[in-house]
């Protein structure tokens, strides 16, 4: 467990509404303030940090004076819209004052599901983290109606961390971590301090509502590491008031219940790719491109393409195959099929005059390859 901890080098950090807001008293400033003074001194440390932040409603409640969280989805949307104003102005605030830049970023579950909106979701998150900036996540509870009636930011959390191939996933609750019963129905309920996510047996101990402010309990928390753990990411649940809590984790404490992946982060991205992702078309490289892939584990250059086969988008999977016919890996597309012809044999410093744009330099970049 220490070592796990102490090596996570991309985390991603969740925070409940009731940490954010003071029980539903409006964005918390000292809160924030608290978690971005640990944020920087893991950046600092030269992790990258992403955090996901719920709030956004509640933190509308009480500039719109409302008592009760509304059930009509027209009145949580303008809650959500007045209050993301607050929740970003507070982070970028907080952050500054360790002369660290914020970026808000707001996705829904469709962002993450489509392919293409996937890639650039992914392109703009790992951007972020490469020019230092620490991304504050949200679901745009503004526009889709699903994600108030039923996301989670602990579901949105898990997307993210399988998103950008996080380390760790740390969710920060107003609980001390998992029991095996609910503590506040059997005060002598064990505590769950390690187990393995995705044990079907953590789903029938957590269950229950979340506070009246959230729309998680500790069930989606549960759920959230199992999915996390697709891409070999472990999870720790633990309360967000204890103090330095972030810091006392990745120094390798064991604080809270965590929940580790069986499968490592390398080989889980390999057999997400390999085994749910339908082909939609294929390149045909020169021999050069397949050293350079194979053998070097570089990403695929336009440079290397004798001929694209197929119709695909952007966000598609496609095959890298061998002049002979050969199948030498298969990934995500970053160019469309029309947009691969043009750019095909010419080097990727002319991708813009060809097409008007670059959405990356490479056509598939070599952690979205798997190969053959």
């Amino acid at each position: 467990m220490v070592e796990l901890l102490r090596n996570a080098r991309r985390i991603v950090v969740k925070v409940g509404s009731s940490l954010v807001t003071d029980e539903g008293r409006g964005v918390d400033a000292a809160a924030i303030g608290n978690w971005c003074r640990q944020l920087a001194v893991l950046a600092g440390q030269g992790r990258e940090v992403i955090m996901v932040s719920s709030g956004a409603i509640a933190e509308g409640m009480k500039r719109l004076g409302w008592r009760t969280r509304p059930k009509e989805i027209h009145e949580l949307q303008a809650a959500a819209a007045v209050g993301q104003m607050g929740l970003a102005q507070m982070y970028e605030s907080k952050l500054s004052e360790h002369s660290i830049g914020s970026a808000q970023v707001l996705l829904t579950h469709a962002d993450l599901a489509d392919r293409e909106r996937y890639l650039n979701a992914r392109s703009t998150l790992l951007t972020l983290l490469a020019l230092k900036v620490i991304p504050v996540v949200n679901e745009n509870d503004t526009v889709v109606n699903d994600e108030i009636k039923f996301g989670d930011n602990d579901t949105l959390a898990a997307l993210v961390a399988n998103l950008v191939e996080a380390d760790l996933l740390i969710i920060l609750t107003d609980q001390a971590g998992l029991y095996e019963a609910d503590p506040r129905r059997d005060p002598q309920a064990p505590f769950v301090h390690e187990a393995h996510a995705g044990d079907m047996a953590l789903e029938r101990m957590a269950g229950g509502t979340g506070s009246s402010l959230g729309r998680g309990g500790m069930i989606t928390k549960v759920l959230a590491a199992k999915r996390a753990a697709r891409s070999g990411a472990s999870t720790v649940i633990a309360s967000g008031r204890e103090p330095d809590v972030l810091l006392r984790l990745t120094a390798g404490e064991a604080i809270g219940t965590l929940l580790t992946a069986s499968t490592a982060k390398v080989a889980a991205r390999k057999q997400w790719m390999a085994d749910h992702l339908q082909l939609r078309g294929a390149v045909v490289v020169d021999a050069g491109a397949v050293a350079k892939v194979r053998d070097e584990g570089k990403s695929l250059l336009p440079i290397g393409m004798i001929e694209v086969q197929g119709e695909f988008a952007r966000g598609d999977v496609i095959a890298v195959r061998s002049t002979e016919g050969r199948e030498v890996a298969r990934g995500l597309a970053n160019y469309a099929s029309s947009e691969a012809r043009l750019i095909a044999r010419k080097p990727s410093s002319q991708i813009e005059g060809l097409l008007g744009y670059t959405n990356e330099p490479e056509m598939i970049h070599r952690t979205n390859l798997v190969l053959s």
